[in-house]
This record gives structure tokens, C-alpha cells and sequence, in this order.
């Protein structure tokens, strides 16, 4: 997919400018954290983490029946996607502890806090999902502000260009290890790191 199948493609279409990719480590354990304006934010983040990412994927995507149930179900998995209940709080228990496993397992997690893609262009308030398992297993918590996916009428495909900026790991040592205030503290942080580069306001 990455070669072949769509990495081609997504250059071709965002012309991507990825800056601080070095802040992925190209091996070992790691949590990727993105804001998210439109579906190609997870293949972007891919592209600049150099590496396989697992993602958390709503549950509805491993639902579907039919033909093309079946199709979109095989490709997710074949990706590696985990499937998660939206509801949060307990519901989403499963796809944590899954998460945790891929961390464990010295691999990459990458997610998007918000929880689905902004319907306005703002950032929208983060779930804490990530500092948890962060928090958990001491993996470094690497914010992504991604620009330039969201379609914007007034500027032309062609002249579109996608920007994906890989910050520095997030520091959590300040905020505990596991205290619910304490992590709702750090998420708020973690999006207005991402917020402030991608210029969004955070809701």
C-alpha cells in the first residue's frame, strides 16, 4: 500500500511536506497522536511515521454486510485496524487493551483523539485513550498536526499541498501516573500542542 497501491497516489494528489519524521523512532514502541480533518489523515500519518501504524477504527467500518461488508472488513484487518466502540468509557475497554498489546509489543499505535474527523475545521475536544495508554506502558506520545487534507473550494486540487508536522514527544511526567484529572489535563495538552501548529481552535 505504501509503495504501490496508494503512497503514489497520495503524493501525487497532497504533494505532502512532512517535517520532524525523525521524531517517530523507526523501531520500538510508540504513540502516534493526529488531529483529523479528513480520511486521508491516517494514510498522511503513515506516510510520515516510515514505519507500519496501527489505528483504532470505528466499529461501523468491520460492521457492514454484504459483498463490500466483507471486502472492507478483510482490508482493514489486513491493516492491522482495531476496531473500537465511539461510546467511549468502558465500551472502549477492548480496543485500549488491544492498543496496550500493540505497545507491548514494541509497536506503533497511531490515533486521532478527537475521536472522528471535525465537521467544522476546529479542533475538537480530545479523548483520552492515548495518555492512558501512554501513561500505561511509558511509551512516547508523539503529537502530528496534519494541514491541507480538508477540501477547501477555493483552492484548486492542483495546487493543494499537504503538510504534516511530527512534534516533539509529548512530556508527561508532569501531569502523574493515572490520576483521571490529571490525564484529562494531559490530553488537553496534548491537543493544544496540535492545535497551535495547525493554527485550529480548540472547542
Amino acid at each position: 500500500c505504501r509503495y504501490v497501491l496508494i503512497g503514489p497516489a497520495l503524493y501525487a494528489l497532497g504533494r505532502p511536506r512532512i517535517r520532524g519524521s525523525g521524531h517517530i523512532p523507526r523501531r520500538g514502541p510508540v504513540i502516534v497522536a493526529a488531529n483529523h480533518l479528513a480520511v486521508l489523515d491516517s494514510f498522511y500519518l503513515v506516510l510520515a511515521a516510515r514505519r507500519p501504524v496501527a489505528f483504532l477504527a470505528k466499529r461501523e467500518y468491520f460492521d457492514r454486510t454484504g459483498i463490500v461488508g466483507r471486502m472492507q472488513r478483510r482490508f482493514f484487518t489486513a491493516l492491522g485496524q482495531i476496531p473500537v466502540d465511539r461510546r467511549g468509557g468502558p465500551a472502549a475497554s477492548p480496543a485500549l487493551d488491544a492498543a496496550t498489546t500493540i505497545i507491548e509489543g514494541g509497536g506503533a499505535w497511531g490515533i486521532h483523539p478527537e475521536g472522528t474527523r471535525s465537521p467544522d475545521g476546529h479542533l475538537h475536544r480530545g479523548r483520552t485513550g492515548a495518555v492512558r495508554v501512554a501513561l500505561a506502558t511509558g511509551a512516547p506520545l508523539v503529537p502530528v498536526a496534519i494541514t491541507g487534507t480538508r477540501a477547501d473550494p477555493s483552492v484548486r486540487w492542483w495546487r493543494r499541498r499537504v503538510v504534516v508536522d511530527v512534534l516533539e514527544p509529548l512530556n508527561l511526567t508532569e501531569f502523574g501516573d493515572g490520576d483521571p484529572r490529571a490525564v484529562r489535563a494531559a490530553t488537553d495538552a496534548l491537543m493544544r500542542v496540535i492545535g497551535d501548529r495547525t493554527g485550529q481552535h480548540y472547542v
